[in-house]
């Protein structure tokens, strides 16, 4: 399976996709506070994101992925949190 990433960082709500580059589906969304903490975290990493290098793109992605993972396995006080987790990580 391949993936696209499809990032609009530089708007009033900026959010990163990660899609099935197949089918277009959403696997992973992150909008504000996610992609904050990635920011924080030094692991937003804009020149991966222009990147065209297979292996660049390839860690990126997985690494993203190791993200939205962390991030949903902590636990959550939002009473919304579980229905927002059913369609695509809404992170």
């Amino acid at each position: 399976m391949t993936y696209l990433i499809d990032a609009w960082l530089d708007r009033p709500q900026p959010y990163l996709r990660i899609l099935n580059r197949e089918t277009g589906e959403v696997c992973a969304l992150l909008e504000n506070e996610a992609l904050d903490e990635l920011r924080e975290q030094g692991e937003l990493d804009m020149q991966g994101l222009a990147s065209s290098e297979p292996t660049v793109q390839k860690e990126l992605v997985r690494n993203l992925f190791l993200f939205c993972y962390a991030r949903a396995l902590r636990p959550h006080t939002d009473p919304e949190y579980p229905q927002q987790r059913a369609a695509v990580w809404r992170l």
